[in-house]
């Protein structure tokens, strides 16, 4: 894998933190952890961008971080587990890791 792959990777993950953030936010310590993640997830999302497909890299961003969001929430904030969630995750998982290999396949075509 590539670094511009690791960059939206790295984005996508603080993405989840952010996410939560914007939901669970009360205090000044929480929003400034918010506001940081938030600098940090986007400043890696538009580095990938430079190399990558920007469509690809956006696809990706935001596939990963609604599958951790959504994973996060059920392991530590009470959300209901359903088998359709984590099928529509896997769906949705299959899809931005066909995008990723699609475009690995182009730019070395």
């Amino acid at each position: 894998m590539n670094r511009s792959w690791l960059k939206v990777f790295v984005a996508a993950f603080f993405e989840v933190f952010w996410v939560i953030g914007l939901k669970y936010a009360n205090d000044f310590y929480a929003w400034t952890g918010t506001v940081i993640a938030i600098i940090i997830s986007f400043t890696f999302m538009i580095m990938a961008g430079r190399s990558l497909p920007t469509g690809t890299v956006y696809a990706v961003f935001v596939g990963l971080g609604t599958a951790g969001t959504v994973f996060a929430e059920i392991a530590f904030f009470g959300e209901p587990f359903s088998m359709a969630k984590l099928l529509l995750i896997l769906l949705l998982l299959a899809g931005v890791t066909g995008l990723k290999l699609i475009t690995k396949m182009e730019a070395e075509g």
